[in-house]
């Protein structure tokens, strides 16, 4: 069985997860914007170059989702399975 502090601990890495994937999102959206603002201010015939990445479906997302989590977390399930968790 799971101890407490074991499960204490795979909450907080699940959950610093989720907060850092929101931030992360949050700032590429943002740098994405300021720079769309900024290239339409200095050059607006380059204004049709610049990316603006599209509203990601909820398939895409989920799969962006469990790529993150199996990055953030496969060492500690590799770990665990080696112990025959």
């Amino acid at each position: 069985m799971i101890s407490i502090l074991t499960q204490e601990r795979l909450l907080g890495a699940a959950l610093g997860t989720v907060v850092a994937s929101v931030m992360v999102f949050e700032q590429r959206k943002s740098i994405y914007k300021s720079i769309a603002e900024h290239q339409s201010r200095f050059s607006p015939q380059s204004q049709t170059t610049v990316y603006i990445p599209k509203k990601e479906s909820g398939i895409e997302f989920a799969h962006l989702w469990n790529k993150a989590v199996d990055q953030a977390l496969g060492p500690l399930i590799k770990s665990l399975g080696s112990r025959g968790w």
